[in-house]
């Protein structure tokens, strides 16, 4: 596989959801016919690919988005918000000009928890680009949220056959999961990502691995990374912090992940477990303040 050279700044390639994320701090979730005051508010660009190429890039990496915004004025402010932050964004929907997915996210001052609302991809099919090939070889490292799965499935593809390490976000099962597979290098999952057939995280690793996943981890919260891969298996400690919010960590971990891999030769088992490491370091700073920007100021 090619890899990058230390003296220039890897590039990924983070292919999925991106969304406008409307962020509120309360003290409780409202019941019904509640109405409350929220303590702060954050309104950015968000989705679990858009926001690991933010972080990617924040730790120093040349971040390039593909996926669907559209025209829509709040589809406008979210590419804005994008290219701020120094993403380049490649937006499939870009004569669409329906609003993009909007996520509603409640956070819960005492304890870091969220409750979201949103229509993710759902009704909103990508086609792969004319340059798609092209644009996976000008890359380094590729990176997946399982969204948009005629997309996902056509450039893991094209990674493979360009050389290139591939990535996936496990948050979920989800449609075109198991086609997508069959392309993946590295996956590291939720503890919410449940394959047909499995029940815990022992299961989910056996499952990646019998699907030709050389390199997987579950991650599950501030509990203990276990992974698996290179003939071994074990678990990577998650440094103990006060949480302010979880919102977007499991983003930011793959982000910060997908920068560690994209420098690395042939993945060794040092290599990785340092990887995963470095990464649940980033995450748990994040997880310290409100909302999914703060933390790169204090960084």
């Amino acid at each position: 596989m090619h890899r990058p050279t230390n003296s220039r700044r890897p590039v990924g390639l983070f292919v999925g959801l991106c969304t406008l994320d409307v962020v509120q701090l309360v003290d409780h979730v409202p019941g019904a016919n509640e109405k409350l005051t929220a303590r702060e508010q954050v309104v950015a660009a968000g989705g679990p690919a858009a926001n690991a190429a933010v972080t990617f890039g924040h730790l120093g990496g040349t971040a390039r988005l593909l996926t669907g915004i559209g025209a829509h004025p709040l589809g406008v402010a979210v590419a804005a918000d994008l290219g701020r932050l120094g993403v380049d964004v490649v937006d499939l929907a870009a004569g669409s000009v329906e609003p993009p997915a909007v996520s509603s996210i409640l956070v819960t001052a005492s304890s870091g928890d969220r409750a979201v609302a949103s229509t993710n991809a759902v009704g909103r099919s990508l086609s792969p680009p004319a340059g798609l090939d092209a644009l996976v070889a000008g890359c380094d490292i590729v990176e997946f949220d399982g969204h948009h799965g005629e997309l996902a499935v056509a450039a893991a593809r094209a990674a493979r056959t360009a050389g290139r390490r591939t990535v996936l976000d496990g948050g979920s099962w989800k449609p075109g999961t198991e086609e997508l597979l069959a392309s993946i290098d590295v996956a590291v999952c939720s503890a919410d990502f449940r394959p047909p057939g499995t029940e815990g995280p022992e299961d989910v690793l056996r499952f990646l691995r019998e699907r030709g996943v050389a390199w997987s981890a579950v991650s599950r919260g501030e509990r203990p990374i276990l992974w698996a891969g290179g003939d071994g298996g074990g678990t990577v400690e998650v440094p103990a912090v006060r949480v302010a919010d979880t919102l977007g960590a499991g983003d930011v971990l793959h982000g910060a992940l997908t920068h560690h891999l994209a420098v690395q030769g042939e993945l060794t088992v040092d290599g990785f477990t340092e990887a995963l490491r470095e990464a649940a370091v980033v995450a748990s700073r994040a997880c310290a303040s409100f909302g999914t920007r703060a933390w790169m100021r204090e960084s």
